[in-house]
Order: C-alpha cells, then sequence, then structure tokens
C-alpha cells in the first residue's frame, strides 16, 4: 500500500471523524472537531511550507549555477602560462602568454632596487633615478 502525504491523512482523519457521527451538542464533540479543524490548518500551513522549500532549493540550485558561471569568467584571467619558476604574473619569461604588468608592449620597464633589491615595473617615460621604491620608501638613486 502506498504511504498517504500529509493532505491524505488529516483527510482519513477527518473522515473517520464524520463516520462516528460524533454530536456537536456535548463538550466532547465541540473538543474533537475543533482539534480536527486545527489539525486541517496546520496541515494545510505544512504544506505550503514544502511548496516553498521545493521553490526555494530550485532556486539555490539557479543561483549556485549562476555563481559558477561567474566564478569561472572571473578567475579565468589568471596566469596559465608553463613558466617553472614561480610565476606570480610579473616574473614571467618574455614567452610568457600572460598579462604581465612588465610586457615590453605595454611601455614598462623593470629595474631592481638598489637598495632592497626588489624588482619593480615602472613606465620606461619615467626616469630610474626619480623613482621611489614601493617596497623600501628610499630613492633609485640613493644606495646603502
Amino acid at each position: 500500500m502506498q504511504e498517504m502525504d500529509i493532505l491524505e491523512k488529516c483527510a482519513y482523519i477527518k473522515g473517520l471523524a464524520e463516520g462516528l457521527n460524533i454530536d456537536d451538542s456535548k463538550p466532547e464533540g465541540k473538543v474533537l472537531n475543533a482539534i480536527i479543524d486545527l489539525l486541517s490548518d496546520i496541515t494545510a500551513t505544512i504544506a505550503d511550507m514544502d511548496d516553498e522549500v521545493a521553490t526555494l532549493g530550485d532556486y539555490i540550485e539557479e543561483i549556485d549555477h549562476d555563481l559558477g558561471e561567474v566564478e569561472e569568467y572571473v578567475y579565468e584571467d589568471e596566469c596559465d602560462c608553463d613558466c617553472d619558476d614561480d610565476c606570480d604574473c610579473c616574473d614571467c619569461e618574455d614567452d610568457c602568454d600572460c598579462d604581465c604588468c612588465c610586457d615590453e608592449e605595454e611601455d614598462f620597464m623593470e629595474a631592481m632596487c638598489p637598495n632592497c633589491k626588489e624588482t619593480i615595473c615602472f613606465d620606461n617615460e619615467i626616469d630610474p633615478e626619480d623613482l621611489i621604491c614601493p617596497a623600501c620608501g628610499k630613492p633609485f638613486s640613493e644606495e646603502k
């Protein structure tokens, strides 16, 4: 036999109560009918909530799918080069396909700070003597 859902169970109980011919004029009959009415209301509310939960589950699946597409779009710009040295997308070799800030086509230069030995990138129109190292804060022209 197929298992009944909550709405069917409530209807079954209501049918059983009607078959008993409960007398509404007696206090016991009033209480039983009030309980059955309350049970019907609770059952309807639970059924509505089940429908809403199912709908929200569908929305969550759609949002998860859309978020996956957004993550794929956002993170696809990460460096996919085959550099063997720890690529930070700025220390790549010339044969790298990534969009490094020190790419020669972009008119940027790379220089090592004479003070802290940090490698930085800068616009090739700037004189290296006028640079201040962002790592140590000292001018390039000044040596230790």
